[in-house]
């Protein structure tokens, strides 16, 4: 069955959160502590946050469908002090529909997105001890620096990745 995408709005929220009750703790449990993975996935995934996101600071939701169920999503946005920069914020897939085309499926589409609206760069962050980050590698990122953020207590110990966005042809 080929994979579907849509543009989700503030009505695909509830499934949004629900499709993260099943991604978030397993892709986290290796390199976080269960209280710091229960306290950004409220952070982060409560119905306030993704409503921010969404409407305030203007992240675009993907959605990835198999057989008509929401297998994974990703979001971006444009950078604010760089009108060819944009930022993939998230993209998560089902654990069970990883390694099957997914993920790429997803980066693919959020890419084409980017450089319709003038996106010449995509960058993003990941945890340090995440394996996501040969995923990212493998599709032409490459590390540009380290970055620590705050997170309420807790502390994020990110690599930020970048690639270029260029036409083929």
């Amino acid at each position: 069955m080929p994979l579907e995408y849509k543009t989700a709005t503030v009505s695909d929220i509830d499934s949004i959160i629900a499709l993260q009750e099943q991604i978030w703790e397993p892709t986290y449990r290796a390199i976080l502590d269960q209280e710091q993975i229960n306290y950004m996935f409220q952070t982060i995934y409560s119905k306030e946050a993704l409503l921010e996101q969404m409407l305030n600071q203007h992240h675009t939701f993907i959605l990835a469908y198999s057989d008509r169920q929401l297998i994974g999503f990703a979001s971006y946005s444009k950078n604010s002090s760089a009108e060819d920069r944009f930022k993939l914020h998230k993209i998560y897939v089902l654990p069970s529909e990883q390694g099957k085309g997914t993920g790429r499926f997803l980066l693919d589409e959020v890419i084409r997105q980017c450089m319709a609206a003038g996106g010449k760069r995509l960058y993003l962050n990941v945890n340090r001890y995440n394996k996501a980050r040969q995923f990212y590698e493998r599709l032409g990122f490459r590390v540009v620096r380290e970055e620590d953020i705050p997170i309420g207590p807790y502390w994020m110990n990110d690599f930020v990745l970048e690639k270029e966005l260029v036409t083929h042809g």
